[in-house]
C-alpha cells in the first residue's frame, strides 16, 4: 500500500523549535512520498487536522512534538491502521525512546522515512489512554507542577523535583490486582506500560511495550539517607532492585485513594476521583521504531 505521511506540529515544542523544522522534514522526505504538513496553535485546530488525517485516506500520523502531544495523536489511532510516527521534541520523549527512536531529528525523519513498524500495547485509566506511564502520588505532584511552570525543559523539572522531594508525604492506598487487595503507605505508585518516564529514567526496566502487561512499581517510605541511592538506582535502570519498591505485573488493577488527588498520563497531569480503574489493552496500536527497537 503506498504511504500517505500527515505531519502534526506542534510549534510549542521543544521550547518553540519544533517550528524551525518544516525545511527539514520537506527536503527528507522522498519527492515520490505523498506528505502533508500541518500546525496547531489550539485545541479546535488540533481536531480539525484529526478529521483530516481520518477523511483523507493518510497512512501514517507523525507526531511533531513531545510526550503530550504524542499521546493526542495516538488516542486517535487506537484501533485503526494508521500508523503512529515521532519526531521527539519534548523535555523527557519517553515513548520515544522506549521504540529506539533516536534524538537527533534527522535520523528521527529517516527512520520515519525507512517505515519500520510494530504493533504496541497501550493504558487507559479511567478510560484516559496513555501509551509510556500513569502515575499517582509524587510524580503526579511534579507533573502538576510542571504544568504550571513558566520554564519548561530537564533542567527545570530537575529543579522542581529537588525542591519537593522531601516535602512530599506519603498517602495510603488500597490496590487490587491478580485477585488480591493490597493496603500500601506510598510515595507513589506508577502504572508502567513502557519503563521510564523519560530521559532513560527507568522506573520500571523490566516493562516491555509488547506484552500485554502493567509493571505496577509502588514506592514505599524512605528516609533523607535513602533518597540518593533510589535515584541512583532508576537512572541506572536498576529500580527493581530497591528494597523501597515492589513491582506487580497484571493487565488490569483498581486503586482507591483518600480522596480526589492528582494523577498523570505520559506527564500530562490530570485532577481525577478516589477510585482509579487501570486496562491494559494488547497491541492496538501501530507505531513506527527505530532500527534498535526489540519485540518481546
Amino acid at each position: 500500500m503506498k504511504r500517505k505521511l500527515l505531519f502534526i506540529l506542534n510549534p510549542k515544542a521543544g521550547k518553540g523549535r519544533a517550528i524551525d523544522l518544516h525545511d527539514l522534514i520537506k527536503s527528507s522526505v522522498p519527492k515520490e512520498m505523498e506528505y502533508s504538513i500541518e500546525v496547531f496553535n489550539t485545541s479546535e485546530e488540533f481536531e480539525k487536522i484529526i478529521s483530516t488525517l481520518h477523511t483523507q485516506h493518510y497512512t501514517d500520523a507523525i507526531a511533531v512534538g513531545g510526550d503530550g502531544t504524542i499521546n493526542s495523536v495516538a488516542k486517535n489511532l487506537v484501533g485503526n491502521e494508521i500508523t503512529l510516527g515521532i519526531i521527539p521534541q519534548g523535555s523527557g520523549n519517553g515513548l520515544a525512546r522506549t521504540l529506539g527512536i533516536s534524538m537527533d531529528i534527522k535520523t528521527s525523519i529517516e527512520d520515519i522515512i525507512k517505515g519500520k513498524k510494530a504493533k504496541i500495547d497501550h493504558g487507559t485509566v479511567n478510560d484516559i489512554p496513555f501509551f509510556c506511564t500513569s502515575g499517582i502520588g509524587f510524580d503526579a505532584h511534579i507533573g502538576n507542577l510542571f504544568a504550571l511552570s513558566k520554564k519548561r525543559g530537564l533542567k527545570s523539572y530537575v529543579k522542581i523535583t529537588l525542591r519537593e522531594i522531601l516535602r512530599y508525604k506519603c498517602k495510603n492506598y488500597v490496590i487490587r490486582l491478580n485477585g488480591e487487595e493490597l493496603k500500601r503507605k506510598a510515595y507513589l505508585i506508577t502504572i508502567a506500560n513502557a519503563g521510564q518516564y523519560g530521559n532513560d529514567f527507568y522506573i520500571a526496566p523490566q516493562a516491555k511495550l509488547t506484552d500485554g502487561k502493567f509493571h505496577v512499581v509502588v514506592l514505599k517510605p524512605f528516609n533523607f539517607f535513602s533518597a540518593f541511592g533510589i535515584f541512583v538506582k532508576v537512572l541506572r535502570g536498576k529500580a527493581d532492585r530497591s528494597r523501597h519498591i515492589e513491582t506487580f505485573v497484571t493487565d488490569k488493577l483498581t486503586i482507591e485513594r483518600e480522596g480526589k488527588d492528582d494523577i498523570h498520563f505520559d506527564g500530562e497531569p490530570e485532577f481525577q476521583g478516589e477510585k482509579l480503574d487501570y486496562i491494559c489493552h494488547h497491541q492496538q496500536l501501530n507505531v513506527i521504531v527505530g532500527q534498535k527497537f526489540k519485540t518481546n
